[in-house]
């Protein structure tokens, strides 16, 4: 993934997205906010008990790092919902996608070991972003995601260009209760140690949807491994959310 800074702010791009002129988009680490621990620093949640004036600003530092656009978060619920994003609607909204052709809205997902998917059309000029946890994944919030964007926006899977977020890799991702929590169809990616692969259930997620495997970078950094960039819940317990974001502003493309 690429370093990039905005006005001391950093946060980490994916190679296969930065080209396009219109596009925004980033994956924050947890470090340069307001909030003291154990939320230090950059905490977006405001529901894990942090103070809220601190996360309030930790999305302000965000919104400028992304053209001041337009934040527009979700409650996550680990299912599978699509929220289509539009000129119109407002917060608060429920589901576990993301997705908009609409110009300075900013798609965010908070994370602390789920995956956030993020995605983009060039053709159509839209943008998902997706929760996929452990309970999402083996819902395929990603295919539904997709599916939103073909119904809506005419989108074709061979045009969209994704990128998977830094989330618990399979060096970290055990699931002890597996034979009870995850459905026997995921057994396969499943190690002798009962970890499981959730990096290459979405790759195989997409490419299932019809994305082309060259038009997929997944980060492959665990968040629990990297405490010191990203919160992490299996690492931690009590910590924040750090965000990945992703929207469409004007053709003039801000100097890191």
């Amino acid at each position: 993934m690429i370093l990039t800074k905005v006005n001391g702010v950093s946060f980490y791009q994916f190679p296969n997205l930065v080209s396009f002129p219109k596009l925004r988009h980033g994956v924050f680490t947890r470090n340069g906010g307001f909030s003291r621990k154990p939320y230090s620093s950059l905490n977006l949640s405001l529901s894990v008990g942090d103070d809220e004036g601190s996360a309030m600003q930790n999305r302000s530092l965000v919104s400028m790092c992304m053209d001041d656009g337009e934040l527009v978060f979700t409650r996550q619920m680990h299912d599978a919902d699509v929220i289509v994003v539009s000129k119109a609607n407002s917060f608060p909204f429920i589901g576990d996608a993301l997705v908009s052709n609409v110009e300075n809205r900013m798609l965010a997902i908070k994370i602390a070991d789920c995956q956030s998917v993020l995605m983009y059309d060039p053709v159509r000029n839209v943008v998902a972003n997706v929760h996929s946890g452990w309970r999402g994944s083996i819902k395929n919030v990603i295919g539904s995601a997709i599916d939103a964007m073909k119904e809506r926006f005419n989108c074709r899977s061979s045009d969209i260009f994704a990128g998977i977020s830094p989330s618990l890799g399979p060096c970290c991702a055990e699931f002890i209760n597996y034979e009870r929590e995850i459905p026997e169809q995921f057994w396969k990616y499943k190690d002798s140690a009962n970890h499981i692969d959730f990096w290459r259930i979405s790759t195989d997620q997409l490419c299932d949807a019809g994305v082309m495997p060259g038009n997929i970078y997944s980060s492959g950094i665990c968040t629990k491994c990297n405490t010191d960039l990203y919160f992490s819940y299996r690492g931690e317990k009590t910590t924040g959310r750090f965000a990945a974001v992703i929207g469409m502003t004007g053709d003039k493309r801000r100097a890191s």
